[in-house]
C-alpha cells in the first residue's frame, strides 16, 4: 500500500504565487551584503537553500532607503543593485524555488555611522542598544517613507522576486509606530491604536497598489511585544484584522521587540561570549565589557521549546480568515505536520537551514526527521558582526565559544 505524501511537500498558493511545497526560508539576517549590495556569499547561500528543496527562500531585511539600514551588511534597495538581485532570483528559480525579499525600515535601531543621519523613530529618545539619540519623524518624512516602500516593491519586481514580505514586527519602524512603548506622539500618528496603525495602513495600501496582480504580499507582524508596556495579544489581533482588511495575501505571526525583548523573537539564550567575541567595538570599545557584565539583564533568556509560538498563533488562526504562515522553532517533521494540521498554509524556518541547506530534501527523502540544530544560538551571536554561519561550519572555533555551545546542548 502506497503511503500518502506528507502535507509538507504538497503545493500551496500565497496570493498569485504557487510554491512547490509549504516550506519557506524565513528572513533571518545573513550579514552578506557588504556595501549594502548582494555578494557572492548571499548568492551561494540562497541558491543552496533553493537547491536543498525549499518552497520559497526569503532574502533578509532590505532597507527601503538609506536611513532604514541597521547594519553595514544589509541590503539597501536601489536601482543599481537590481541586476545583481536578478542574477540571484534567476538562480533560485532555476532550482525550482520561489524568491521573496523582506522590505523594511529599522527606525531607531541603527546608528548615524551606518544610516548616514541621525536615526529616526516614531518618537524622539535614546536607543541604548546602538547607543544613539533618536529623532521623531516629521510628517513629510513619513509620507516619503510610504513612497519608498512602493518604490522598493517596484524594484523587487524588476529584480524578479515573486513575493515581498513587509516587516511590521520586532520593534522596527512600523512596529515602533504601533507600540505604545515607542510611540508617544500626540498627533494623528499617535495616541489611539487606530492612529498608531496609520503608517502601517498607508504603507500596505502603497505596497498592494505597486504589487499588482502578480506579486504576493506577506506581512510579518507581532502577536505580542513581550513586555508589559508593549502591544499585547488583543491589540495585535486588531492589527492583524486590519491587515486582513487591507487585502494582504498572508501574515507571518511572530513576537518580540529587538530593543526590549530580543530573545522573545528567537527563544533560548543569547550566547554572550560569542556576541562579545565577534563585536566590532572600534567606536564603542566599552560595549563588549557591558555585554559580558550586563548582557543577561538586557537580553534575558526565554525558554526554548519546539514551535514556541504555536499556542498563541492558534488564537490568531481562530480570529482570522486569511492564510497564516507559522514561524518559530521548526526543526522536526512531526511538529511541521502539526502546524499545518492546525490550519497554517505554510511555515518558515531559518536555523535549521543555517545548520544544513539540504534540510528539506533530507526530510522529504526520509534520511532525517529532525534538524541537527541544537539551538545554541551561535549563529545569532555571530551574525551581527560576521556572516551568518552555524558553528559546525567554522574552523578553529575558540575553546571558550565551543564550551558555551556545549553548555546549551
Amino acid at each position: 500500500m502506497e503511503v500518502a505524501e506528507s502535507k509538507i511537500f504538497t503545493p500551496c498558493k500565497i496570493g498569485p504565487v504557487e510554491l512547490r511545497n509549504r516550506t519557506i526560508r524565513s528572513a533571518a539576517f545573513e550579514n552578506m551584503c557588504q556595501g549594502n549590495r548582494p555578494t557572492q556569499a548571499l548568492f551561494d547561500y540562497h541558491t543552496a537553500v533553493a537547491r536543498g528543496g525549499i518552497g520559497m527562500t526569503t532574502v533578509a531585511y532590505a532597507a527601503v532607503n538609506r536611513s532604514g539600514l541597521s547594519f553595514d551588511g544589509q541590503l539597501w534597495m536601489r536601482e543599481e543593485i537590481v541586476p545583481e538581485l536578478r542574477k540571484l532570483t534567476d538562480a533560485i528559480h532555476k532550482e525550482g524555488a520561489k524568491a521573496s525579499i523582506q522590505l523594511g525600515h529599522c527606525g531607531n535601531m541603527t546608528h548615524r555611522s551606518t544610516c548616514g543621519s541621525i536615526p529616526v523613530g516614531a518618537s524622539s529618545g535614546f536607543n541604548l542598544y546602538s547607543p544613539t539619540i533618536v529623532r521623531k519623524m516629521r510628517e513629510d518624512e513619513i509620507l516619503q517613507l510610504v513612497k519608498d516602500f512602493g518604490k522598493a516593491v517596484c524594484l523587487a519586481r524588476e529584480a524578479g522576486f515573486d513575493c515581498v514580505e513587509i516587516h511590521a514586527g520586532h520593534g522596527y519602524l512600523i512596529s515602533q509606530f504601533l507600540s505604545p512603548y515607542t510611540n508617544h506622539r500626540h498627533d494623528k500618528w499617535g495616541g489611539s491604536l487606530d492612529n498608531r496603525m496609520r503608517l502601517m495602513r498607508m504603507v500596505i495600501e502603497e505596497v498592494m497598489d505597486k504589487a499588482g496582480d502578480d506579486m504576493a504580499v506577506i506581512v510579518k507582524t507581532n502577536m505580542y511585544d513581550g513586555f508589559k508596556r508593549g502591544m499585547q495579544v488583543d491589540d495585535c489581533i486588531t492589527v492583524a484584522k486590519e491587515l486582513e482588511r487591507l487585502g494582504v495575501h498572508a501574515l507571518v505571526l511572530t513576537a518580540g521587540f529587538v530593543s526590549r525583548a530580543p530573545m522573545t523573537v528567537m527563544a533560548g539564550a543569547m550566547p554572550l561570549k560569542t556576541l562579545a567575541y565577534y563585536m566590532d567595538t572600534r567606536h564603542f570599545w566599552w560595549l563588549k565589557i557591558g555585554v559580558l557584565l550586563f548582557g543577561r539583564l538586557m537580553m534575558p533568556t526565554v525558554p526554548y521549546k519546539e514551535a514556541y509560538f504555536l499556542d498563541t498563533a492558534k488564537i490568531f488562526r481562530e480570529n482570522l480568515s486569511l492564510p497564516l504562515i507559522y514561524v518559530g522553532g521548526m526543526i522536526s517533521k512531526d511538529k511541521m505536520e502539526e502546524v499545518l494540521d492546525n490550519g497554517f498554509v505554510a511555515f518558515q524556518m531559518a536555523r535549521s537551514l543555517i545548520n544544513d541547506t539540504d534540510f528539506v530534501n533530507k526530510l522529504k527523502s526520509g534520511e532525517i526527521h529532525k534538524s541537527e540544530c541544537g539551538h545554541s544560538n551561535y549563529c545569532i551571536g555571530r551574525m551581527y558582526s560576521k556572516d551568518m554561519k552555524c558553528h559546525h561550519c567554522v574552523e578553529n572555533l575558540p575553546h571558550r565559544l565551543q564550551k558555551e555551545i556545549d553548555s546549551v546542548k
